[in-house]
């Protein structure tokens, strides 16, 4: 069982655990999780981590929840964190911050808890898909239970 369903089952939050068996050769582990499930990739979102104003001595490491179907449009989530300029974390960093690895981060459960801003288009569902803390494990939730979690609200982040 990783951190973040420990938190979800600690938190009284209903959801369902999907697993599968992840092929290390996908390209995009957020699809591969969509098509073998059999969900809507628009309902299935990526946990990403950028810092924010790099070069500054206020420089913070971020959590944008998008839809694996889109990128994610660093200005847009900097004007949403209140910064200049937000840039992708490196791997590594991400790893080492959430303690998980890259391919299964998850919004929930982190190591470190860090600021987190969920694409708007979350709330158009009633549920959406969520890593679970491993490659090939996925959590589906309402998205205002994740925002919850999180604290975080939601905010325009896709590229168009």
């Amino acid at each position: 069982m990783t951190p973040a369903v420990k938190q979800m089952e600690k938190a009284k939050i209903p959801h369902e655990i999907q697993t599968y068996d992840h092929d290390p050769n996908a390209e995009s582990f957020g699809l591969e999780a969509a098509e073998v499930l059999g969900l809507d990739p628009a309902t299935v979102f990526k946990t990403l981590l950028a810092e924010l104003d790099r070069s500054s001595p206020k420089s913070e490491t971020v959590v944008a929840v998008i839809p694996v179907t889109h990128m994610l449009d660093l200005k847009a989530l900097a004007r949403a964190a209140g910064a200049k300029k937000a840039a992708m974390a490196d791997p590594a960093e991400a790893e080492r911050l959430t303690g998980y690895v890259v391919g299964g981060i998850s919004p929930l459960g982190q190591r470190k808890r860090l600021r987190t801003f969920i694409d708007q288009s979350a709330a158009d569902h009633d549920l959406i898909n969520i890593s679970g803390g491993r490659r090939g494990l996925e959590i589906r939730l309402d998205p205002d239970d994740l925002a919850r979690l999180t604290n975080a609200d939601f905010h325009p982040l896709i590229a168009d």
